[in-house]
């Protein structure tokens, strides 16, 4: 007997180190770059996006903790400083770069080229970033949440809708991406007889939306559009506060917004988007590269009105718009 005690300590000596090994090897190690906001609400109980990714994450066995480690970064809205911040993160060499926006994945991609990088963002082709969305090529892959130019006409249309004596409609957004952002919006305001206003934010920083909204006081329109880049998103609540402050019916590209006591969003599905992140980022852990992922488009779009702000603002909604909401908040 103590021969073959003896024999299967030896054995079970000779095994440990290798499953030490194998689980070793299954842990992983993911970095989140956000370009502003603090890091603290990249969690499960932050925005609709990472409410959905780390659910999936979970789902698919990849669990903070456990056999996952998440290493969490802001630009905290000085672009001036993203490059600085990608190499920081690169240097640490994480498993993956969830890098959330275009000039974030920008800096990422010109920091490293090995480095899988799975992206959320607005146009990754006309950021430089890939050339096709169906074969990525090289280290980068992720999602587009940002919609095509109709969509944007389709979010003015509706707020002039419910404000149909609107003529006047500040647009709010970073000064950098302004010119390009805009566009998408001049021909249908000139078909709705509306007049842009510009919000234009030199970063997304609190002092710089205080700054702006206090400047559009002076100017009084008769509504908001909020641009949905990742940069405004992070505020998402102090936006709102400031837009109901204003006591102005406002238009926003997330339901987030809608959640937090804004009027109304004309968004795709935020939820979809963080579940297809989490998807890649589980794809390229195990193994597979993320220039052959092809890049997530957004197909489905929800209207989401809070009827709870409507009446804080003394706004009656046309039933036609209450028709078709997807989702009427009480």
């Amino acid at each position: 007997m103590r021969r073959r005690d003896f024999t299967i300590g030896l054995l079970l000596a000779s095994t440990t180190p290798s499953a030490w090994a194998q689980e070793r090897a299954k842990q992983h190690r993911i970095a989140i770059v956000r370009p502003a906001g603090p890091v603290a609400l990249i969690s499960d109980t932050g925005i609709h996006f990472y409410r959905a990714f780390f659910a999936e994450l979970r789902r698919l066995g990849d669990i903070e903790g456990q056999n996952l480690t998440v290493e969490r970064y802001s630009g905290e809205g000085r672009t001036d400083r993203f490059a600085d911040l990608a190499r920081e993160v690169v240097d640490r060499k994480p498993d993956v770069i969830v890098a959330i926006g275009d000039a974030i994945a920008q800096a990422a991609r010109a920091a490293n080229d090995t480095i899988p990088i799975v992206w959320g963002g607005a146009d990754p082709i006309r950021a430089g970033l890939v050339t096709s969305l169906a074969r990525p090529g090289g280290n980068i892959t992720g999602v587009t949440v940002r919609e095509e130019s109709e969509i944007w006409g389709k979010r003015l249309q509706i707020l002039k809708e419910a404000v149909p004596s609107a003529s006047r409609i500040a647009y709010l957004d970073v000064r950098t991406y302004w010119e390009g952002d805009v566009g998408s919006l001049l021909e249908p305001s000139r078909q709705l007889q509306i007049s842009l206003i510009g919000m234009k934010l030199q970063e997304s920083t609190p002092a710089e939306y205080q700054r702006v909204f206090a400047e559009i006081a002076q100017d009084r329109p008769d509504g908001i559009m909020v641009d949905g880049r990742a940069d405004l998103l992070a505020y998402h609540q102090l936006i709102v506060e400031l837009v109901n402050k204003s006591r102005l019916p406002a238009m926003y590209a997330s339901r987030d917004y809608v959640e937090a006591g804004g009027l109304m969003a004309y968004e795709a599905d935020t939820g979809e988007a963080g579940r297809r992140t989490a998807d890649d980022v589980h794809e390229i852990l195990n193994g597979a590269k993320p220039g052959d992922i092809p890049i997530y488009r957004p197909t489905k779009y929800e209207l989401v009105i809070n009827l709870k702000a409507a009446k804080a603002l003394g706004l009656t909604l046309p039933p036609t718009l209450l028709g078709i909401a997807d989702e009427v908040i009480e």
